[in-house]
């Protein structure tokens, strides 16, 4: 008798060839006889991590294309919504509705090809054949492939190439021909390139040490794992948020005290009234690229800073509009938006680092990606696959609470007294950024983190309650 054994993917496999009428019991195993007088017998076959993970990617494209197909339909529509009817001109509707198709025709082409690609990348092994090569280049330029640290930058740059390359075509269709074609692109080839090599730059620069940290602290961790990981996100975050408005914004952007006036004077008797901490108060040149225009904050404790788009300023004619839409912003503070959102953030960081201890040292799950090793990042995009399923039902929950913060915040203008200003507001930004006018509500409550205009209007028509 001669055994053959052979590992699959997700199962043990053994043949034994047998004189004829004899008879094998093995009782853990399933048994099958072939034509070639063997009996087939195979252990009891591994969860299909690999199997689920994109069968389910393909079922949410499915799904999300069923959406946009319904999006689709609502841009075709040759009229205005009725609460829309008279506020938006009908010039203004007909390059919205055009733009707006534009970027679904493209929409749909980009998804089907990401799709396509992502799942060729998991299902025919390519992530483990990356890993392979990386680690082979590393022997290849007498650099050591067993340094897990150094292997995972290796794969790292291979990734980062890779993603370049195959997302360049239509970032420079969509900027230089969709965003050019409705006169949004203000940016030149050279400006554009300029900014990706910026990019790749800081990824190089700031990239190599987090992932470091990662990988030992992974690997040091022990049963704390989770509460570590978390707790070096946490601090990132925080370091993050305080330089990238100081040091990393403005490599991209110019950014500009708003020179005194009465728009200045306006937004810091505003703040003042809240009590708002207000330091400085920017301009950016967002002109400098995209017609598209937008205010924000940023800042921690007594140290806050408001940044409006110059675009903003040149749209919204009367300097009120402006105010209004930094009220709302404000409202988002005043009502520790900002900070629950923070929180919740943080929660499902921690969540996803326990879930992660919980597969990390999983052997099946990493075969079952074609895996033989088990590296550190390795096991985090693979865990970060796992859990898609998860990743959805969450953002569309974080979708929801953001959705009802941004009528809260609206609210919140309104009782400051700026209803008429807030609505004047955001009509002309959303004609101004031609938004889409029509929008179907099973696309927008799934992907939306912002009312449609329809909504936020007729929130904002409401009239006030009064208290018993």
């Amino acid at each position: 008798m001669s055994i053959c054994r052979s590992l699959c993917r997700h199962q043990r496999i053994v043949l034994v060839e047998y004189p004829e009428g004899r008879t094998f019991a093995f009782l853990q195993y399933s048994v099958w006889k072939t034509k070639s007088n063997r009996f087939l017998f195979t252990s009891a076959m591994a969860f299909p991590y690999l199997e689920a993970v994109v069968g389910f990617m393909i079922l949410m494209y499915i799904f999300e294309t069923y959406l946009d197909l319904r999006q689709h339909a609502a841009l075709k529509l040759l009229t205005l919504p009725k609460p829309l009817v008279g506020v938006i001109s009908q010039e203004k509707f007909e390059k919205s509705r055009a733009y707006s198709l534009e970027k679904s025709h493209f929409h749909f082409v980009h998804e089907f090809v990401t799709i396509v690609m992502d799942s060729a990348i998991l299902y025919f092994g390519l992530l483990p054949y990356f890993w392979k090569k990386s680690g082979e280049f590393l022997v290849y330029v007498g650099l050591n492939s067993e340094n897990e640290i150094i292997h995972t930058y290796a794969f790292l740059a291979g990734v980062m190439i890779w993603s370049q390359i195959t997302d360049l075509p239509f970032s420079l269709y969509s900027t230089f021909v969709i965003e050019a074609r409705h006169g949004f692109n203000k940016q030149t080839v050279w400006l554009f390139f300029k900014d990706m090599l910026k990019s790749i730059a800081l990824a190089i620069v700031i990239g190599p040490p987090i992932v470091a940290a990662i990988i030992v602290i992974v690997q040091k961790g022990g049963p704390y794992l989770a509460i570590y990981l978390w707790g070096f996100m946490f601090i990132l975050s925080l370091v993050m948020m305080t330089i990238y408005p100081i040091l990393i914004a403005p490599l991209f952007n110019k950014f500009t005290p708003l020179p005194e006036g009465e728009l200045r004077e306006k937004i810091v008797k505003l703040a003042s009234s809240l009590k708002f901490p207000l330091k400085k108060l920017f301009v950016v040149d967002g002109s400098m690229r995209s017609s598209h225009s937008n205010a924000y904050m940023y800042g921690f404790f007594n140290n806050k800073r408001i940044v409006l788009y110059d675009t903003l300023i040149e749209q919204c004619k009367i300097e009120d509009e402006v105010v209004a839409v930094i009220a709302h912003e404000l409202g988002h503070w005043k009502l520790n938006h900002t900070m629950y959102s923070f929180i919740a953030m943080q929660i499902l960081t921690f969540l996803q680092f326990g879930g992660y201890t919980l597969v990390r040292n999983s052997k099946d799950l990493f075969q079952s990606f074609g895996f033989d090793t088990q590296p550190v990042l390795i096991g985090l995009i693979i865990f970060q696959h796992t859990v898609i399923p998860l990743q959805h039902f969450v953002s569309f929950g974080l979708n929801l609470v953001s959705r009802s913060f941004e009528f809260q915040a609206d609210a919140f203008a309104k009782k400051l007294g700026y209803a008429k200003e807030l609505r004047s507001g955001l009509v002309k930004l959303q004609e101004e950024n031609l938004s889409a006018m029509n929008t179907d509500p099973w696309y927008s409550a799934y992907h939306y983190s912002h009312p449609p205009l329809v909504e936020r209007l007729s929130a904002l028509d409401e009239p006030d309650k009064k208290a018993d």
